[in-house]
């Protein structure tokens, strides 16, 4: 029966079908494995390859997986650009070198006609490649893929292989999805890089800045900041285990009071405020509010910018500005008042003549003279004082432009029943002055310890100004001092008494620019002021400068002063 059935099967073909059916089987089911091999490795290349690879990076990571699915001995990125075609990358990396593409060549067809295309390998299609020797096996047949950024071409993929057999169409399909995956990969690394080479830029110039800039939360936490602390944040800010701003700016464990940021929160608008530290320095903070995509408030920037010098320098133009008018009006008393002083002193020269020289009419008329030369020589330092900027720097004796200033304010001073004392050093060397600039600050620091003794209420007021030279730094300096048993300065002020605008005094007796525009005239004399106080008790006030290296005092430069 066995045979029976056998012979019929072999006489109807049956058996053939089977074995037929059975090769086509193993066929498909070796074509699905091979394209889900495929599908895989598009599939690993979109989840390993990462954006902040390089394009040659790309390409060595693509190439590891691909012969599992298509075997190929080279591949290759060429990009477009400008007009013309580059080898950008090749694996295995001394595979090939290709220095100029002619126009008749196999990518730029590819490129022209935007399809994919498989090349026989000969010396027509390869002529202008450099291959390396290393690699004796030569190539077969090469495959093309142009690789687009929306309808452009950008560029292609070349794969090659050896000693297999000529690309199919299948394979030639799947070399088309697999130059559209590496296009994308390449385009997004491209775009990544754009994006990190602006937030560089931005991060730079972010920390470039050299005012500290914070980006606050809307619950008080530091965000980021640039790196800038200020001397007061600092030791707060190293200390701090907390990353609110509170904490990390000023030490305290809950918001302060009256916070900028609040009212920020509160109106959805910028804050501007002005702040002056315990060291004296100025302030200017700018809360600036960033909001999100929807348009809601989600942080603060806090920029704070040190306005110590910007003040200083508003201070001496508000000052400038009323010296010029003060000038201005010297200039007009002066000349009013010359002439009639003039005809008083010349009058009484010409009526002394007609006396005895110790006669009591020629001493009265010697006191008239006196008097006048007395008038004009106030009116001569004044006119001096408001024209200060004119004034060039000299060798200066410091002890004749305290006479000067005490001439002109010794009345004033002494109306207020305050003692004077000067206690000139006759060697004092000489310094390199504008002496109207002098006058002003001498003048400027007896003002100040006039109210200081004003506002005592002591029965014995007293003013020492004395001269001397001192060594300070290994170098002799001269120095002025203006002493006074007032009321003296409180600790905490001292540090921001020559900060522009401060001021103690009620505001029709001062504005706060006495003490700041004085420090800056010293400063410009390569000098300093120094001050020393006890509240209630007085203070000291010494105008440093250095001296001439010639410490001698011409007798001709005295006689001058």
């Amino acid at each position: 029966m066995d045979k029976r059935e056998k012979l019929l099967e072999q006489l109807t073909g049956v058996n053939s079908s089977k074995l037929n059916y059975y090769v086509e089987l193993k066929k498909t089911t070796e074509e699905a494995l091979k394209q889900n091999s495929r599908l895989e490795i598009l599939h690993q290349l979109t989840r390993d390859i990462n954006i902040d690879m390089s394009m040659q990076d790309i390409l060595d990571r693509t190439f590891a997986k691909l012969p599992q699915a298509l075997p190929c001995t080279f591949m290759g990125i060429i990009v477009l650009k400008d007009g013309r075609l580059r080898l950008q990358a090749v694996t295995p990396r001394d595979y090939c070198r290709v220095e100029e593409f002619p126009d008749d060549s196999p990518t730029w067809q590819v490129i022209r006609s935007k399809q994919a295309t498989i090349f026989n390998a000969g010396r027509d299609s390869s002529a202008h490649v450099w291959h390396n020797p290393a690699y004796p096996e030569q190539l077969s047949s090469f495959a093309i893929a142009p690789m687009f950024e929306r309808a452009e071409v950008i560029g292609g993929m070349v794969v090659g292989r050896s000693l297999e057999a000529p690309f199919s169409e299948g394979e030639l399909k799947f070399i088309h999805h697999l130059a559209d995956q590496m296009a994308i990969s390449i385009l997004n690394a491209r775009l990544y890089k754009q994006v990190s080479r602006t937030t560089t830029q931005w991060e730079e110039t972010f920390k470039a800045v050299t005012d500290p800039i914070f980006l606050v939360d809307l619950d008080y936490n530091v965000l980021r900041h640039n790196g800038r602390l200020t001397p007061e944040i600092s030791p707060y800010w190293q200390q701090a285990l907390s990353r609110k701003c509170f904490t990390k700016f000023h030490g305290h464990d809950q918001p302060c009071k009256d916070c900028p940021l609040s009212e920020v929160k509160r109106t959805g608008n910028p804050v501007q405020r002005k702040a002056q530290t315990d060291s004296g320095r100025l302030l200017e903070a700018a809360y600036y509010p960033v909001f999100n995509e929807e348009n809601t408030l989600a942080a603060v920037t806090i920029i704070l910018k040190d306005v110590t010098a910007k003040t200083k320098l508003e201070a001496q133009v508000v000052h400038s500005a009323k010296l010029a008018a003060l000038g201005e009006m010297a200039a007009g008393v002066a000349h009013e008042l010359n002439s009639p002083m003039t005809v008083v002193i010349g009058t009484s020269q010409m009526l002394a003549r007609d006396f005895a020289a110790d006669s009591i009419e020629a001493e009265s008329l010697q006191d008239i003279i006196n008097s006048g030369l007395r008038c004009k020589g106030i009116i001569k330092n004044l006119l001096s004082f408001a024209r200060q900027d004119l004034a060039p720097m000299i060798p200066t004796d410091l002890n004749s432009e305290v006479r000067k200033v005490l001439g002109l304010i010794r009345y004033q001073i002494n109306r207020e029943q305050i003692r004077i004392l000067d206690r000139l050093d006759p060697k004092l060397p000489l310094v390199d002055a504008n002496g109207p600039q002098i006058q002003q600050v001498l003048t400027n620091l007896l003002v100040n310890a006039r109210d200081a003794l004003n506002d005592s209420g002591r029965s014995k007021k007293m003013i020492t100004v004395s001269s001397l030279t001192r060594q300070i730094d290994g170098e002799p300096r001269a120095v002025i001092s203006v002493n006074d048993n007032g009321t003296g300065i409180k600790t905490e002020d001292l540090n921001r008494i020559f900060t522009p605008f401060f001021t103690s005094k009620e505001s029709s007796k001062g504005t706060g620019l006495g003490l700041s525009v004085s420090l800056g005239i010293a400063e410009s004399h390569a000098g300093t002021i120094e001050v020393t106080s006890n509240f209630g008790q007085g203070s000291t006030f010494s105008l440093i400068l250095p001296i001439l290296p010639d410490n001698s005092r011409p007798e001709e430069v005295m006689n001058i002063v």
